[in-house]
């Protein structure tokens, strides 16, 4: 069994499920800010010059036009929390990355989804490719929490990576992958296609051992 998904939803998914118990996560150490609202300082775009746009606003960034990826430049993470408030237009698209490259592609790094009404139905919450959710859980247009708990770590002698998905407080599953897919990397976030515009605030990553 390479992949395990311990969910609190029904997941329609590439994986196994089975039901946890909820868990609330201690906010006592210390959070890295990551966007300061002002600037993109600390942050790269890759791909889709002249034709994707990244900026900032009112104190948020906004992705808009052709794909690209908005890449931070902060380092290499490899066990984490990792939080932000985004929002996704009425059709739109687009991902958070993380373990993932200085100059990633579409498919490099994991992804978790940020998608309310898209033609793609795989939904906020999913991790893109290896545990879907279809049900949408945010309207689009509507600020959400995104949050993710990444460790490697060992599940009855075999070595796996844990990936907890948070969407606006509530835990919605635990996906084990065995495959140890993606083993660190940057974070960053997708501009997928010119009919979507993504916004994001409150950007941080806490460490973890």
């Amino acid at each position: 069994m390479p992949r395990l998904c311990l969910s609190f939803l029904l997941c329609a998914s590439f994986c196994n499920c089975l039901v946890l118990s909820s868990s609330a996560l201690s906010d006592d150490a210390t959070w890295n800010t990551l966007f300061d609202g002002k600037s993109l300082e600390g942050w790269e775009q890759v791909g889709g010059e002249g034709e994707s746009k990244w900026e900032v606003q009112d104190g948020e960034i906004r992705g808009s036009g052709s794909a690209s990826m908005l890449v931070s430049t902060s380092g290499s993470y490899k066990n984490f929390r990792y939080r932000a408030e985004v929002k996704i237009n009425e059709g739109g698209n687009s991902g958070l990355y993380f373990r993932t490259t200085e100059r990633p592609g579409f498919m490099d790094g994991y992804e978790a989804q940020i998608d309310s009404t898209h033609t793609d139905p795989i939904r906020t919450g999913s991790l893109y490719g290896l545990c879907h959710v279809y049900n949408q859980l945010v309207k689009p247009d509507t600020w959400f929490s995104y949050e993710l708990e990444v460790r490697d770590d060992n599940w009855r002698g075999r070595d796996i990576t844990r990936i907890k998905v948070t969407v606006d407080g509530s835990e919605l599953y635990e996906y084990l992958d065995f495959e140890k897919t993606f083993k660190e990397g940057c974070f960053a976030f997708q501009q997928h296609d010119p009919g979507s515009r993504v916004s994001i605030r409150r950007v941080e990553v806490q460490l973890l051992p």
